[in-house]
């Protein structure tokens, strides 16, 4: 991988009824790869993904802990959480409940929230896997199959622009 546009074709995607599977390789270590999906959400996450959208988005992150919370921060503070922390251990493993339902409201209860695990895999000294699993979609209720079909395109854009923003970070691919 070089600088520019990634490649779609190298972020690989697997699903069946109600789970989604991702799998790519990012420059770096695994704590850079971590470091980025957590600490830069910001930087690669779709805006037009948001409850605020792209004009009035004023903060998307998420708290470093199991717990924390997924959230965004709109206009004057609004503040909109979609997902909570299930595991936090860096650099290698994170789960989050995905609390949006797939007409966009929040799902408060966490047994009808679906789920995603990241996993950061060292592939040599200076490559890392990241393996996304979206999963139990079947909680989200009678749409779901749709639902995961629309959040495998969604996540394949999340994923091309981690990439780019892992690639605009990484010290020997940073101009």
């Amino acid at each position: 991988m070089g600088q520019g546009m990634v490649d779609p074709a190298d972020i690989r995607q697997d699903t069946d009824r109600f789970s989604l599977r991702c799998s790519l390789f990012v420059p770096g270590t695994a704590e850079h790869a971590f470091a980025v999906f957590t600490d830069e959400l910001a930087d690669w996450w779709v805006t037009e993904y948001t409850w605020s959208g792209p004009e009035a988005l004023a903060d998307l992150g998420m708290e470093p802990r199991a717990g924390g919370m997924l959230y965004e921060i709109g206009p004057y503070g609004f503040r909109a959480d979609w997902g909570r922390v299930l595991t936090w251990d860096p650099p290698r493993r994170l789960v989050f409940a995905w609390q949006l339902g797939p007409d966009r409201v929040p799902v408060p209860d966490p047994a009808r929230a679906s789920e995603v695990e990241v996993l950061f895999l060292p592939d040599g000294p200076e490559r890392t896997r990241v393996e996304l699993a979206h999963r139990h979609f079947d909680r989200h209720g009678e749409a779901a199959e749709g639902y995961r079909k629309a959040l495998t395109a969604g996540w394949h854009e999340l994923l091309t622009r981690y990439v780019a923003t892992v690639l605009r970070r990484h010290p020997t691919t940073s101009a």
